[in-house]
């Protein structure tokens, strides 16, 4: 093994210091934002959303022919025009979890019905 020469020694303590002395001029920056924490459990709903691929509800698709009725903006920057348009949404057919029905069932009290 060869022993370093003072002057790569030098050097090399010149630059580790000047490193240091950067880091303790400039101000640290800022401590980032914690991202947005998600709903607790409870704060959810207890049952699926009924939101289509397209990205509209179940309330919005025509019952008999499940074709989307809602209108979606085309923005006038994508057409050129300094407003947006309105068009029907270009779904087909409903492609979203679909409702439980729910059914009432009386209750049965002292083993009566």
């Amino acid at each position: 093994m060869h022993a370093m020469d003072p002057v790569s020694l030098v050097v090399g303590a010149a630059i580790a210091l000047g490193g240091v002395t950067i880091g303790r001029m400039f101000p640290r920056r800022p401590p980032q934002q914690a991202p947005p924490q998600q709903p607790s459990v409870s704060a959810r709903p207890s049952t699926p959303q009924p939101i289509c691929g397209c990205g509209h509800n179940l309330v919005f698709h025509d019952h008999e022919t499940k074709r989307c009725q809602a209108q979606v903006v085309i923005p006038g920057r994508w057409v050129g025009q300094s407003g947006g348009t309105y068009r029907p949404c270009m779904c087909q057919g409903y492609r979203g979890p679909v409702p439980v029905d729910e059914y009432y069932a009386p209750d049965i009290v002292n083993g009566d019905q």
